[in-house]
């Protein structure tokens, strides 16, 4: 067994290309595009054209997956609370 105390997250260096960021919320219109608008605030460098969503088996929820070049934890952190902040994103990953 491992001590607990010996394992660190893994570090990140920034800048950080292709960070993927995945979004898990209630599926319906818009929410794809909602999720884009919230991270361009942060990233404005996104490309829309790594966007990759995927229904849930129910067809209740929606995840969506981008691509942005992370700065920071600053920037992660802001974008997740943006996220939050909108009441459709259950989870951010």
């Amino acid at each position: 067994m491992t001590d607990t105390d010996d394992v660190k997250a893994p570090k990140i260096e920034f800048p950080c290309e292709r960070y993927p960021i995945k979004v898990i919320g209630d599926a319906g219109e818009g929410f794809a595009d909602l999720v884009i608008d919230v991270i361009q605030r942060h990233a404005p460098e996104l490309d829309p054209g790594t966007l990759v969503t995927r229904d849930s088996s129910n067809g209740r929820y929606l995840s969506v997956q981008v691509l942005i070049t992370a700065t920071g934890v600053e920037q992660l952190q802001a974008i997740h609370v943006d996220l939050r902040a909108t009441g459709r994103v259950h989870m951010v990953l």
